[in-house]
């Protein structure tokens, strides 16, 4: 079987570390994931996902990423029933990660204003320049048969 779940987004509020009975740090956070596609004259639509980090994880995810960090996720999805504060039975659908990585630069959460108001676009950048290599920046390779790898 596989179950395996690879998401990126942006956080929707800042993750809180908690610890178990047992002393494990855990934290369960939202993200939002836009849609790859609009329909026409309509807004981007994003889905959102519950994910759940645990130990090392929960903490690195606590102490580097805000409401509106771009996070990438990588785990399983899980779902678990509990009873409702209504006395109803509900299941909840998480993510369980494995591992979690930064997708863009790392910045204060005030440059995410946008993302505030609702805007789940990301923000928009201008291209990195790279300059063009001079000739004598590289080396003639021999044209024998043997291949340098």
């Amino acid at each position: 079987m596989i179950n395996r779940v690879i998401l990126m987004g942006r956080l929707v509020a800042d993750p809180e570390l908690k610890t178990t009975n047992n002393g494990i740090a855990v934290t369960s956070f939202r993200i939002a994931v836009d849609r790859s596609y609009v329909k026409q004259g309509g807004e981007r639509q994003a889905d959102f996902f519950d994910i759940v980090a645990w130990r090392g994880t929960a903490e690195f995810v606590c102490r580097n990423f805000r409401k509106g960090s771009l996070i990438a996720v990588d785990g399983q999805l899980q779902s678990r029933q509990y009873q409702a504060k209504d006395g109803t039975n509900r299941t909840a659908i998480e993510v369980v990660v494995d591992n979690v990585s930064f997708t863009g630069e790392r910045r204060d959460s005030s440059s995410y204003s946008s993302y505030e108001r609702n805007d789940y676009s990301q923000p928009t950048e201008p291209a990195p320049t790279y300059s063009a290599g001079a000739p004598d920046d590289f080396q003639e390779m021999p044209l024998d048969d043997d291949l340098p790898f």
